[in-house]
Parts: structure tokens; C-alpha cells; sequence
């Protein structure tokens, strides 16, 4: 067992992702050097190190993949349009979700709100990791099967919490809080307890939940990608870890799964190929455990363009001229560019006062710092023309400290085939609102790891009056995988909130992709504990499991499906029980 004795939450530790084939903890600790590593499966591995040693960052020098992207929230009646309370009134299937384990990876959760609690006033919650909890001492229980170590925060088991709610107080025993509300709603939405008095109930009332509170992005990262202060921001290897956290929580349990993430990213090329991705695809190996992620709520915010350049090329003067305005006060921002192998694209500028910065040139395990004559704009260009796991070209283009007004950036074909390459800025909350491509595709614009094969990805839609939510996310992945998958209720949405005083819980409303999630995390929790009642084993996958909703959905007879905005339809739990009969 690794013997790390650091803080490695602190700021003074730096997080890298590490690809491996297989290896053992007790290889990996000896070939990275220090025994400060945390297993995530059988391909992914987190070490740290003293951020002295990682400084400064740079992808040449450590690989795009090996730093932590970072994530943030996808938010700016809906159980009866989603088939679910039709659900509840047939006994045959009205099971709620009971024996199922919820796995909620967001803010936290509000322990104590009687949503969260059986009728005799005891938790619903197995597990609850809180990473920003001071280090004492991980801890998991049971045998070495469920014993990596991951050296931060603190696992408040059922017993804890129970032991906590019998309290006066009971944050003196359990001070985990969520100071957000995020994390709580989307806990009501897919599993809050049924509310006669406050006219609520969660998609899967009876399940029992297992909660991972992400901890605050490293100020090391949030300043290579200059990410606002006042933004949420998490990363993600501890997103990753936080999936294994709940896979071996319901391993111990012997519980079918269903993790609901309600967060996203731009990073990364939109084609289900990041590390968290590809943790999420290897759950597919285990029966009884389906992941559901947002599609994401960039589609009418101008962050992504879709670059076509056709004809014969040639000279320096063949080049396609992306505009992009830059807000006022705008301190930086990242943007990424990819295509599909063997495709190259070189990159140039010209500011908004004029000055231009000739194509520059591709070069290898090397990063190129532009800087400009009269202003204070400074902008690094690396390349990766053979990108791990991604199997793409990438330009990873940052902005620091960029005047405001209309940029021009010039891609310049050095090897193409199709032509086409995509950009995308950093989703809302991590860039001004008035910074955007001013020739704008809203389509392509599903976040991470949303874009991912495995994961049932769910677009918003306004149950109220049936129309597509404005900003939800359009496919399909860059790669032309059909995403997503369906479309669920996330306008407006009544569900749990925060507050300050103690005992007592109100009730808010919240719109984003992350609430459509959520109930469809709601709705897998009913599939499984229908088929899988208590003592039983899962046999049932997830790729079943999403082939059973999207049956079930609701389709608009005037649309073609699957198509970019709503995949196979609106969520229709009722229906998609009786597609189980065909």
C-alpha cells in the first residue's frame, strides 16, 4: 500500500493524469517516483507533485492530456411529462428506485433536508465523499478489493451520517456542507423522497444515494487557463476518482448504479476520447452500472466554429480568417482547435488595432509566445499533431491579458484531406458572455464528457410548453456519433434548495442540462430496481439500459429521428417499460 504523506489537496501540490497499461499501484509508485498515486483503473492513474517542480505549465513539457481540464456546473411538474408518476401508479412498476444506489459526483449535498432521509429519520446515504474535507486519513471500508488510496478529503459512511442526524447539531460530527445548492437540487430531482406537503417527489424516491463533493480547482490550474475568480471550476482527475469512489462504493453494497454528473467542458476534441471520457466508457465492462451525463448549455452562445476550407492550397496567402470579438475587460481565455489526423493547421493573428503576426510555423515539443508591438496581449500557440488517446490535431491556443474588440485568426492548411477543423472557447461561466465567434455554429457543441459513446447524454427541453430549451446543446459529436441521446425536462424545474438557517429547506427552480440529467438518472434508477429487486444481482448493461429509453421516447411526428437537437426523443419512463414487452 502507497505510503504518501503529503497534503496533496494543498495548493502546493501540482495534479497530473498518468495513462498506463495495466500496471499495479506498487509499479506505478515506483516508475512516477513517488508514492503519492491514486489508481483509477486499469488505464488511468493521478500522482502529485510539488508544484516548485511542475511550474511552469506547459503542454510540451507535460502533454495536453496529462493536466486536468477543468469542468464547471451546467445550469443557468416535469415528473408527470417524463412518464415517471405514470410510472409510480402501476404497482407491477412503481418499485422508485428502492435498492438502486444514485451516485452523485457535484457541490455536495444538503445531508440533513428530510428529501435525503427514510421515514424514521435516517439517511439514505451509503457513502458520502467530501474532497474538501481537512485530510483525515481517507477512509473505505472492507477488504483490499476497495482500499485504493486517494489521500484527500474524508468518507463520512452510513453509519457517520446517522450517528451525525441524531445530534442537536449535527455538523459537529458531519461538517460537510453544500454552500452551492447545485449538488442538492439535482439530488432532489433524481432522488428526493416523495412530499405530500411540499407537492415534490424525486424520479426515484426510494434508491439510496452515494455522494461525492468535488473539491475547488487548484489555483495553479485555474490561472493556466485564466479562469475567472468568481467562477465554479473542478478538475478532472478528481471527477475520475470520484467515479471509482462510487464504483466501489456500490461494489461493497452489491447495488446497481447510476452515476448522474452534472458537469461539462469544452476542453478537449468532442469526440468522447478525454480521460474522463474513457473512464466512463470502461464501466461499460460492468453489468448494472449506466452513467448520465449533460449534453451541456452552449448551443445559442457563440463558442464554437466550424472551419471549411476547400479548393487547392498552396502559397502563404491560402488561410481561412476566423473572427472572434473579445469583451471588454476580458483578462484571457483558451481556445482549442482540432481536427482529425493527418490534418495540420498553423495559426496567425491579427489584432483589432491592426498589427498582424504571420503564420507560425509548426513546431514540435515547443510553445511559441506571441507577443505585440503597441499592446498588452500576450498569446501562446502549442500543436500536437498525434494526440494520445484523442487520435486528433490539436492547436491550443491561450489569450492573456487580450485587448478587447474583433481578432482575426488565420488557420493556414499545411495538410488537409476534408478541411474541416472545429474551435471552440471555454463553456459559460469561464469566458465573458460578450466573447465569441462572431461566424458562430451552434451545432457540435455537446460538452464533455457528454460527447462520450457509453454515457446516456440528455438535452433540455421546456415541459411547459414542449420546446427545445434555447441554449441546450446540439450534436452530434465531432466524429458524427449520434448525441444526444434524448431530451428531458430542465426549464424552470421546482426542486430543493440551500439555507443558511438552520432546519430549514426550501424549495427554488433551476434551468440547465444538468437538471434534464437528473431525471434521467431518476428514471435508469427505476429500470434497474424493477428488473433487479432486493438480493438480486445486476445482469442488465447499460447500453441496454439506454436502448430501453430511447425505445420508450416520445417523438415529435414532424421531426426525423435521431437527429442533433433531441436524439431519440423526450424521456417517457411509462412507455419505455412497455417497450420492455416487445
Amino acid at each position: 500500500m502507497s505510503t504518501c504523506t503529503v497534503n496533496v489537496a494543498s495548493q502546493d501540490y501540482a495534479d497530473f493524469i498518468y495513462r498506463h497499461s495495466s500496471a499495479s499501484l506498487e509499479e506505478l509508485t515506483s516508475l512516477l517516483g513517488t508514492d503519492c498515486v491514486s489508481y483509477v483503473n486499469e488505464s488511468y492513474a493521478v500522482y502529485y507533485v510539488p508544484l516548485n517542480e511542475a511550474l511552469p505549465l506547459s503542454i510540451p513539457n507535460h502533454s495536453y492530456e496529462s493536466i486536468p481540464t477543468l469542468f464547471g456546473l451546467m445550469d443557468t411538474t416535469s415528473m408527470e411529462a417524463s412518464g415517471i408518476l405514470s410510472t409510480f401508479r402501476q404497482p407491477a412498476l412503481g418499485s422508485q428506485g428502492k435498492g438502486v444506489l444514485m451516485g452523485l459526483i457535484d457541490t455536495g449535498i444538503d445531508y440533513q433536508n428530510p428529501l435525503f432521509r427514510n421515514s424514521d429519520g435516517s439517511t439514505r446515504i451509503l457513502g458520502l465523499w467530501d474532497q474538501t474535507a481537512d485530510n483525515g486519513g481517507f477512509r473505505l471500508v472492507g477488504n483490499r478489493l476497495f482500499s485504493f488510496p486517494f489521500f484527500y478529503g474524508k468518507e463520512y459512511t452510513e453509519e457517520d451520517l446517522n450517528n451525525a442526524l441524531a445530534l442537536e447539531d449535527p455538523l459537529t460530527l458531519v461538517p460537510s456542507t453544500d454552500t452551492n445548492g447545485h449538488g442538492t437540487f439535482l439530488a432532489g430531482i433524481a432522488a428526493g423522497a416523495s412530499s405530500s406537503s411540499l407537492d415534490f417527489t424525486g424520479a426515484a424516491p426510494q434508491c439510496s444515494l452515494g455522494v461525492v463533493k468535488l473539491k475547488p480547482a487548484k489555483q495553479y490550474l485555474r490561472d493556466y487557463y485564466t479562469i475567472p475568480e468568481e467562477a465554479e471550476a473542478y478538475q478532472s482527475n478528481d471527477i475520475m476518482l470520484a467515479i471509482t469512489y462510487l464504483t466501489l462504493l456500490a461494489r461493497r453494497h452489491r447495488m446497481p448504479l447510476v452515476i448522474c454528473l452534472g458537469l461539462g467542458t469544452n476542453q478537449g476534441g468532442h469526440n468522447g476520447a478525454s480521460p474522463v471520457s474513457e473512464v466512463l466508457n470502461g464501466l461499460r465492462s460492468y453489468l448494472g452500472v449506466t452513467a448520465v451525463c449533460p449534453a451541456g448549455n452552449e448551443a445559442g452562445l457563440r463558442h464554437h466554429y466550424r472551419g471549411q476550407i476547400s479548393g487547392p492550397i498552396g502559397g502563404a496567402s491560402d488561410y481561412d480568417e476566423v473572427e472572434l470579438r473579445v469583451a471588454d475587460e476580458e483578462k484571457g481565455f483558451v481556445i482549442e482547435l482540432w481536427a482529425n489526423t493527418p490534418e495540420i493547421y498553423t495559426i496567425g493573428f491579427v489584432s483589432p488595432t491592426g498589427e498582424a503576426i504571420q503564420r507560425i510555423p509548426l513546431t514540435l515539443n515547443n510553445e511559441n509566445t506571441v507577443r505585440f508591438s503597441l499592446e498588452p496581449t500576450v498569446i501562446i500557440v502549442s500543436y500536437a499533431t498525434a494526440l494520445g488517446s484523442q487520435s486528433s490535431y490539436l492547436a491550443f491556443i491561450r489569450f492573456v491579458n487580450p485587448i478587447p474588440g474583433i481578432w482575426k485568426i488565420r488557420v493556414y492548411p499545411t495538410i488537409t484531406f476534408s478541411g474541416t477543423y472545429h474551435m471552440w472557447l471555454p463553456i459559460d461561466g469561464f469566458v465573458s458572455p460578450d466573447t465569441y465567434f462572431l461566424q458562430s455554429d451552434p451545432y457540435t457543441t455537446i460538452v464533455a464528457p457528454g460527447n462520450t459513446d457509453y454515457p446516456i447524454t440528455v438535452s433540455t427541453y421546456n415541459h411547459f410548453d414542449g420546446s427545445l430549451f434555447i441554449h441546450s446543446s446540439r450534436g452530434y459529436t465531432r466524429d458524427g456519433r449520434v448525441k444526444p441521446d434524448l431530451a428531458a425536462p430542465g426549464v424552470d424545474v421546482y426542486g430543493p434548495g440551500i439555507s443558511s438557517i438552520p432546519g430549514e429547506y426550501p424549495m427554488v427552480r433551476m434551468t440547465g442540462s444538468s437538471v434534464a440529467a437528473a431525471h434521467v438518472a431518476g428514471a435508469v434508477a427505476n429500470i434497474y430496481s424493477r428488473q433487479y429487486p432486493a438480493e438480486s444481482y445486476p445482469v442488465m448493461g447499460g447500453d441496454l439500459v439506454k436502448a430501453t429509453l430511447t425505445r420508450g421516447a416520445k417523438r415529435n411526428p414532424n421531426y426525423t429521428y435521431p437527429n442533433e437537437e433531441w436524439g431519440y426523443g423526450t424521456l417517457d419512463l411509462y412507455h419505455s417499460f412497455l417497450s420492455l414487452r416487445e
